[in-house]
C-alpha cells in the first residue's frame, strides 16, 4: 500500500522540478528628483521662450477620475499669447475656460509643472525636443485615484 503513495509523491516532486518557471518581467521605475525636474523645466522653458511663438493651437487631454468636460480632448487656441478659445475636440462646443485655465497656454503649463515641483508631487514630464513645450505631464498617482495624466498633442504654430 505504501508503494503507490511513494510513487505518487515521487511523480509530484519530479513534476515540480520540471515545471516551467513563470516570472514577471522587471518593472523599471524611474524616480526623478525635484532638482532634476526643475532643471529640465528651466531648459525647456528657455527653449520655448527663445522661439517667441505667440500664436498656436494644441489639443490637451487629461486622464483622471474627474468630470468629462475636464478630460477632453479639448482644442486650445492662443493668439498673441492669450487664450482665445477652448473647444471640445469631439463636439466643437466651447468649454468653460476657467475649467482648463492651468492648461490654456504653454507658459501656464510650465507654471503647472513648477507648482507640482514646489508641492513635491509625484511628477514626470516629457518635453518636445524642438520647441520645448511639455507633451506629457503626469502629476500624482492615477492608480490611487489621485493623479492627472495630461497629454499635449497636435501642436501647431499659427500665423
Amino acid at each position: 500500500m505504501r508503494l503507490p503513495i511513494t510513487i505518487g509523491a515521487i511523480l509530484v516532486a519530479s513534476l515540480s522540478f520540471n515545471a516551467p518557471v513563470f516570472s514577471a518581467s522587471p518593472v523599471q521605475v524611474v524616480q526623478t528628483s525635484p532638482n532634476s525636474n526643475l532643471k529640465q523645466l528651466r531648459i525647456n522653458e528657455q527653449l520655448w521662450n527663445r522661439q517667441n511663438i505667440k500664436n498656436y493651437r494644441y489639443t490637451v487631454t487629461n486622464n483622471c477620475f474627474c468630470a468629462p468636460e475636464f478630460r477632453g480632448p479639448s482644442i486650445i487656441e492662443v493668439r498673441n499669447g492669450i487664450t482665445v478659445s477652448i473647444t471640445n475636440a469631439a463636439t466643437g462646443q466651447a468649454v468653460n475656460p476657467s475649467l482648463l485655465k492651468p492648461y490654456s497656454t504653454v507658459p501656464r503649463l510650465f507654471n503647472l509643472i513648477r507648482n507640482a515641483i514646489r508641492e513635491s508631487s509625484e511628477l514626470t514630464v516629457t518635453y518636445n525636443p524642438q520647441r520645448g513645450y511639455p507633451t506629457q505631464i503626469n502629476i500624482g498617482n492615477l492608480a490611487a485615484d489621485a493623479g492627472i495624466f495630461t497629454t499635449i498633442s497636435n501642436f501647431e504654430k499659427l500665423r
